[in-house]
């Protein structure tokens, strides 16, 4: 059975959320506020998705999902009472999966919830020295890309962006996030580097590319399967 942790300071909400999850087969763990959701996420370790309301209270669902980001790739899952363009995107910059806006139906938030977990084992299902998708196969220890059996001739950088994006199909990576973890955080220079190297990358690809490496506008970069 697959924990799922809710974090929402709105009680009602919360047992709203958890009652829909356990009817679909789900166990659930509840916090409070940001604090508590926290403690409870590194204290169990062992949750398959996470649901965060953002405005709560010891600290907000952007804090909780950036203190979550820092040692976890779990799925999680943004509420908000507030449909603000800027409540999405720090969402997606803090490291979140979905984003749902109040009030919502718990039917949909349980869909959203399952394709999530699908997203998840999918990504789970290519191992850590061989990713496979749709043709495309990276050797990581021998770094080697193959597209329809034939070798790709990719930069360090391009190759690390698509390793990077292809071990995660489906959650977005933003351009500071990508730039740190494969330029470095002492990076310094124009971060538009990344939609160049990712613009570069995608030609290369072709129609897996235009197909399948994604630009979500204003936020960041994701492989979609």
């Amino acid at each position: 059975m697959k924990k799922i942790l809710v974090a929402d300071d709105e009680a009602r909400i919360r047992r709203l959320v958890c009652d829909f999850l356990k009817n679909s087969g789900y166990e659930t763990v509840e916090a409070v506020d940001g604090r508590d959701a926290i403690e409870k996420f590194f204290a169990a370790g062992d949750f398959s998705l996470v649901i965060c309301d953002i405005m709560m209270p010891e600290a907000d669902g952007w804090e909780v999902c950036g203190k979550i980001r820092e040692s976890s790739s779990v799925p999680l899952l943004m509420l908000t009472a507030r449909s603000q363009e800027f409540d999405e995107l720090r969402s997606f910059e803090s490291g979140a999966d979905d984003f749902v806006t109040k009030p919502f139906s718990p039917v949909v938030l349980v869909k959203r919830v399952e394709a999530l977990l699908k997203r998840a084992q999918n990504g789970a299902a290519n191992t850590k020295d061989i990713i496979t998708i749709n043709g495309l196969v990276i050797d990581i220890p021998a770094h080697k890309i193959t597209l329809d059996g034939k070798a790709l001739e990719l930069t360090v950088k391009e190759h690390n962006i698509l390793v990077k994006l292809s071990g995660n199909t489906g959650r977005i990576y933003s351009r500071e996030q990508l730039l740190d973890s494969i330029w470095g955080v002492d990076f310094i220079g124009d971060p538009r580097t990344v939609d160049s190297h990712v613009a570069r990358l995608r030609t290369k690809l072709g129609i897996w590319g235009e197909t399948h490496l994604k630009t979500v506008y204003g936020v960041g970069y994701k492989i979609e399967v």
